[in-house]
């Protein structure tokens, strides 16, 4: 594991950044929403144990054996959104590639584990990735 750089100094967006939800997110329970009207019915982070790690995706469909994670544009390295802080340190950019690494690791230990991984960016519109995860579950 890459080990990070000293974290910035504490200024006026450490409070912000501290306040930011994991969970329960605007675009999480629009997707959850969405899903559910849908006839879905799935579990909210429920923990899947692994070889190396334990992982909660953010949406579980336990029968079919299928993980939705919603990416925050910022936290996961969106190639359209997401914007580097400027910061002198290099805290930030260690940070969102060591997302982005243990992403793929997850996804890559999912699947070896005989699991469907669906990932789903934040600004993606609920409708839209709630018909891609339909098809998913339908398929299944």
């Amino acid at each position: 594991m890459t080990k990070l750089p000293t974290s910035p100094p504490p200024s006026n967006a450490s409070k912000a950044m501290r306040s930011n939800r994991s969970s329960g997110t605007k675009p999480e329970l629009a997707l959850r929403r969405e899903l559910f009207r849908r006839g879905l019915r799935y579990r909210i982070a429920l923990q899947i144990r692994l070889q190396d790690r334990k992982v909660r995706p953010d949406v579980v469909f336990t029968r079919r054996r299928i993980a939705v994670f919603l990416d925050g544009c910022f936290w996961h390295g969106c190639p359209t959104h997401g914007r580097m802080p400027s910061d002198p340190t290099g805290y930030w950019h260690v940070k969102i590639a060591r997302n982005r690494s243990r992403d793929v690791a997850v996804d890559s230990e999912l699947s070896a584990a005989g699991w469907t991984v669906v990932r789903v960016w934040e600004h993606e519109p609920a409708a839209e990735a709630a018909e891609r995860i339909q098809g998913i579950v339908g398929s299944l």
